[in-house]
């Protein structure tokens, strides 16, 4: 059973930073893809950044040149560098592991920022 620990939110005014961090259990960690995603109320849950087990990055139009996803396999943590926060990044933010097409999920962490 994978687990997927979320820290790191909180309450920032606009402009501000966060860095998010998960941590999972299992050896599995170095050869899965990681992402982040968001949920605000009323909204559906989107994808912000991704990292595959290669290294590899993408992320969500909004996000980009201010969100870095990077992974640190020897932790068995990925984490979400957020630079330049606005209010519209108000929102739930959880962790996903994706290995072998079973995806696993966080509880979440709060992020809310303030204009």
């Amino acid at each position: 059973q994978v687990q997927l620990v979320e820290s790191g939110g909180g309450s920032v005014q606009a402009g501000g930073s966060l860095r998010l961090s998960c941590v999972a259990s299992g050896s599995m960690f170095s050869s899965a893809a990681m992402g982040w995603f968001r949920q605000a109320p009323g909204n559906k849950r989107e994808m912000v950044a991704g990292i595959t087990s290669g290294g590899f990055t993408n992320y969500v139009d909004s996000v980009k040149g201010r969100f870095t996803i990077s992974r640190d396999n020897a932790k068995n943590t990925v984490y979400l560098q957020m630079n330049g926060l606005k209010p519209e990044d108000t929102a739930l933010y959880y962790c996903n592991l994706q290995w072998v097409g079973v995806s696993y999920w966080g509880k979440g962490t709060l992020v809310t920022v303030s204009s």
